[in-house]
C-alpha cells in the first residue's frame, strides 16, 4: 500500500503540477493500531532524521485537541508525521489547514477552516489536525502533525466524508474519495507546509480567508462576541463593541525523547 501512496502522489504531481517542491517522504503503515500519534513517538528514534510519515488503515484510540476521541475506521487517512520546521516559521497548525485545504479545492471542494484546528465541508467536520512543537524559548526544534481525514470511512453525526461532500457537490467521485489518493494528496498538503513556512504573512492570509464562522457571535466568558478573523499568530480575533480579545489554544508540545 505504501507504494500504491507514493504512485498516486507522483500522478498527482504530473497531473496537477507541482504546489510546493516534494519532501523525500519516508512512509510506514500499520494495518491497525491504537494512536499514530504514540506509535510515531515509539518509531521515530530509529528512523533518524528527514520528513516521515506514519499512517494506520484503522485506528483503535485516535484522538484529537485536549483528548477528544477522533473515529478512524477503514477508508479514511490517519496519518501522523514529523517534519522539518524553521525556528521562527509560519504556524504550523494553519500552514497545514491551508495546505489540506489546498487539496481539497483541487477535488472541486470549498473547505473553510473552524478554528482552532478542523476543517469543514457543508459546514460538518472532514479532518482534524493536531500540531505538536518542541521549543526552545521561543524558536521551533521540532515540529509533528496528526491528520485524521475523512474519506469513504463511516462518519458520526456533524462529519462528513469526502466522498458524501463529492455527491453534495454534483460531482462525480473521480476516484477523489479513494484513501489511497487522499494520502497522498496530505502528503502533497504537507509538502506545501513546510514550502510556506517561511512566508508566515501568506500562511496567515490564506487561512484567514478561509475561517469558519466570520462575523458570527460566539458566546465566550458567558458574553457574546463576533468571530472578527484570525491573528497572525494563529489565534481567534473576536469583538464586541469597542473591545477586543483573541483567543488562543495551547497544542501540545513534544517531550525531548521524541523530537
Amino acid at each position: 500500500m505504501i507504494g500504491r501512496i507514493a504512485a498516486a502522489r507522483r500522478e498527482l504531481l504530473l497531473r496537477e503540477g507541482y504546489l510546493a517542491p516534494p519532501l523525500p517522504w519516508r512512509l510506514a503503515m500499520v494495518p491497525v493500531c491504537g494512536s499514530t500519534e504514540r506509535l510515531l513517538d515509539q518509531r521515530k528514534a530509529g528512523w533518524g532524521s528527514g520528513p516521515l510519515a506514519l499512517l494506520a488503515q484503522r485506528q483503535r484510540f485516535g484522538h484529537g485537541q485536549q483528548g477528544r476521541p477522533w473515529v478512524s475506521p477503514h477508508g479514511g487517512v490517519w496519518l501522523s508525521a514529523a517534519l522539518p520546521w524553521p525556528p521562527q516559521g509560519a504556524s504550523l497548525a494553519m500552514a497545514a489547514a491551508v495546505g489540506l485545504a489546498l487539496q481539497l479545492e483541487a477535488l472541486g471542494l470549498a473547505p473553510t477552516l473552524k478554528w482552532p484546528n478542523d476543517l469543514l465541508l457543508h459546514n460538518c467536520k472532514v479532518a482534524g489536525l493536531l500540531p505538536r512543537l518542541r521549543l526552545r524559548g521561543s524558536r521551533i526544534q521540532a515540529a509533528r502533525v496528526g491528520i485524521g481525514l475523512n474519506g469513504e470511512n463511516p462518519v458520526p453525526a456533524g462529519a462528513i466524508n469526502v466522498g458524501q461532500a463529492l455527491a453534495l457537490s454534483g460531482q462525480a467521485r473521480r476516484q477523489g474519495a479513494d484513501a489511497i489518493r487522499l494520502a497522498a494528496r496530505v502528503l502533497l498538503a504537507l509538502d506545501w507546509a513546510v514550502a510556506a513556512a517561511v512566508e508566515p504573512e501568506r500562511v496567515w492570509q490564506e487561512a484567514d480567508r478561509r475561517l469558519h464562522g466570520r462575523g458570527q457571535p460566539l458566546l465566550w466568558q458567558g458574553e457574546t462576541w463576533m468571530v472578527a478573523g484570525l491573528a497572525r499568530d494563529g489565534g481567534l480575533e473576536l469583538r464586541r463593541g469597542a473591545e477586543s480579545t483573541i483567543l488562543r489554544r495551547r497544542f501540545a508540545e513534544l517531550s525531548p525523547q521524541v523530537a
